[in-house]
């Protein structure tokens, strides 16, 4: 009786100690973390699983903030010269272009709106040709809903519109420098385009000689990527002339949102309510494809990486197996104190997580200052070691962008919280599991 008074007593000890000061099981994890400095390889193996939850953590922020600074690079540059989305008519002309362009700017979300003819065609300088998409565009309006005047490096975009003293529209063009480079030409030179006929015998299979018109070259723009090659821009009364379309009539109309990614959806609803047989167009089906790069390389590296984290928590299982292990005597004695199974299993819980706490916290600090100061770095690597990683001739930005974005730490940091805490459940479970019979009568 006398023991089990005593026993009662020292768990009622027990309970007013972890409500009035810290809580005992956390006093003893603090402890046991102190005791294991000095033990060499129980101390190495504590540390490689905090320093690769550290990694992991710090690698998963800078991917991440990597992938939506791409991500926001994709909506902000290359989106200002690709339309957010085309109505583009399917038989005849659309009539009254103005009188539409109004009716579709009522839509909350529609930034701007401006006709387009588009003509695919050759460019030819001397013996040099190269095939170009031509967009006929009004100068005006085209700036509204594109940012390719900023792009402009020689000459002028509003330039399209000057008129020689001898004609009647202007003849001007506006090259990529991709195009310059190939045809060898420069800002003033009369280079010929060639342009399908718009004769009915097309139709019938026979032949038909092409369109041939002399243009001046009044601009040159510098985008990046393989816009830079392939694209060019007429006024959009020389293109309508082409095409001859009467006054007011357009082959499409070019659209800009206020934001990129409901496009899809909002051009549908624009269609369906416009009177004309038109086919519907947006970005995702001609740029879509680098959005969805973007999302897969996100996800794998996703995958990836939390893989890494998750291999650094079950490191968190050597050290406490081997703590669970070195502690069998004060386990044993904890128990014949009368100390429950919640209270033994929760020490080494809270031993564990130490390291992941101690990982994630580091990780996390460190993911932030490399993503907020990544494009330094990156461009700080490339000067030490002359390189370049990411070309504007081939890619449409020159640099690795970054953007980070709160919820992705947040994310991480829980991740590999939530990891190392599984890793805690089995040796902890396996600390209550001891008999202190067997424990105390081999000491």
């Amino acid at each position: 009786m006398s023991n089990m008074t005593s026993a009662i007593k020292k768990t009622n000890n027990e309970k007013a100690a972890e409500s009035i000061f810290t809580p005992l099981s956390l006093f003893l994890a603090l402890r046991y973390v102190r005791s294991r400095h000095g033990q060499g390889f129980s101390t190495f193996i504590s540390a490689s699983s905090t320093i690769g939850i550290a990694l992991g953590t710090t690698i998963l922020i800078v991917v991440l903030s990597a992938m939506n600074g791409f991500e926001k690079a994709l909506a902000s540059k290359l989106l200002s010269i690709v339309p957010h989305a085309e109505l583009i008519s399917v038989n005849e002309p659309i009539a009254n272009w103005p009188e539409n362009i109004k009716r579709i700017q009522k839509n909350s979300q529609v930034v701007a709106a401006a006709p387009v003819i588009t003509l695919t065609g050759m460019m030819q300088h001397k013996t040099q040709l190269k095939a170009l998409e031509i967009r006929g565009v009004d100068v005006n309006l085209e700036t509204l809903v594109s940012d390719i005047d900023n792009y402009i490096i020689e000459g002028s975009w509003q330039a399209l519109n000057q008129r020689d003293n001898n004609e009647s529209i202007g003849n001007g063009i506006v090259i990529g420098v991709g195009v310059a480079k190939k045809l060898s030409v420069k800002l003033g030179d009369k280079v010929q385009i060639l342009l399908p006929s718009n004769n009915t015998a097309a139709k019938q299979n026979v032949f038909s000689a092409p369109i041939k018109r002399y243009v001046k070259i009044v601009g040159i723009f510098k985008f990046g990527g393989v816009i830079d090659e392939t694209l060019a821009y007429v006024s959009f009364v020389q293109a309508a002339d082409i095409k001859n379309y009467k006054p007011g009539e357009t082959q499409g109309i070019r659209l800009k949102f206020n934001d990129v990614f409901t496009a899809p959806n909002i051009i549908k609803d624009i269609a369906y309510q416009f009177d004309h047989y038109v086919y519907i167009k947006d970005w995702t089906r001609t740029q879509g494809h680098l959005f969805n790069d973007i999302q897969l390389v996100r996800m794998v590296m996703f995958i990836v990486l939390v893989l890494v984290i998750a291999v650094a928590s079950f490191n968190i299982v050597s050290t406490l197996i081997m703590a669970v292990h070195n502690k069998k005597g004060d386990i044993a004695i904890l128990k014949t104190m009368g100390a429950s199974t919640r209270l033994i299993m929760l020490t080494f819980i809270y031993q564990g997580l130490v390291n992941g706490l101690l990982g994630s916290i580091i990780g996390g600090i460190l993911g932030v200052v490399l993503a907020l100061n990544l494009a330094e770095i990156v461009a700080f690597i490339e000067a030490l070691f002359t390189l370049k990683l990411l070309s504007a001739d081939v890619y449409f930005i020159d640099h690795i962008p970054s953007h980070l974005h709160m919820p992705d730490v947040y994310i991480t940091v829980f991740t590999a919280l939530v990891m190392s805490l599984l890793a805690t459940i089995y040796p902890a479970w396996r600390a209550t599991k001891i008999e202190p019979a067997q424990v105390l009568g081999q000491l």
